[in-house]
């Protein structure tokens, strides 16, 4: 054999080795990744549901959330239509108090008489038009006091009554519905 034909079959006894390496090399990487996919697969199986457990979480928080705020929506308009004249009779309480106070005056001459008649007719149909909406008068003669209705500008002593009752009403109060609009101004028993 010649030196080229040694050479030659070197050389192919070293490509062949290298051929060899490379196939062995190339079914060890493919034996890796499959083994590193098998291994793969649970883990993102689990990342994946994981994910879609939180999504569902997440759309469920926001589905309550918007229960919620359709059912505040809604008890906010009933509200609002239930009290919806509170601020037109709360502008007219001072009318209903000047009113009151103009038919307090005592009338002598007959045109002053006229007047205040067609005052109370004016009053009466103010009162009859607030209270089909809902305005009523507090009560506050001889009734305990209670805060939540009365006001106590002034103290008094009476033997007469029990402690704590409204001796006198000096100024009116009103309810719109359950709602305290202006509490009764009162003289209470000490």
């Amino acid at each position: 054999m010649s030196q080229s034909e040694e050479k030659e079959t070197v050389l192919n006894t070293e490509n062949q080795q290298t051929a060899t390496l490379t196939e062995e090399q190339d079914s060890s990487s493919i034996e890796e990744i499959s083994q590193e996919a098998g291994t793969e697969e649970p883990n993102e199986l689990e990342l994946l549901q994981q994910q879609l457990d939180e999504e569902t979480n997440r759309h469920l928080r926001l589905r309550a959330d918007y229960e919620n705020f359709k059912r505040r929506v809604h008890l906010d308009r009933e509200a609002a239509d239930k009290y919806k004249a509170q601020n037109l009779l709360s502008n007219l309480l001072p009318v209903l108090d000047n009113f009151e106070r103009a038919m307090q005056v005592e009338t002598e001459s007959e045109e002053s008489q006229s007047l205040r008649k067609g005052l109370e007719m004016v009053y009466k149909t103010l009162i009859e038009a607030t209270e089909r909406e809902g305005l009523q008068v507090i009560e506050a003669s001889d009734v305990a006091f209670d805060p939540n209705l009365h006001q106590a500008v002034m103290t008094e002593t009476d033997d007469s009554k029990e402690l704590g009752m409204v001796l006198q009403e000096l100024q009116k109060g009103y309810k719109y519905k359950n709602r305290v609009l202006r509490p009764t101004m009162v003289k209470v028993n000490e």
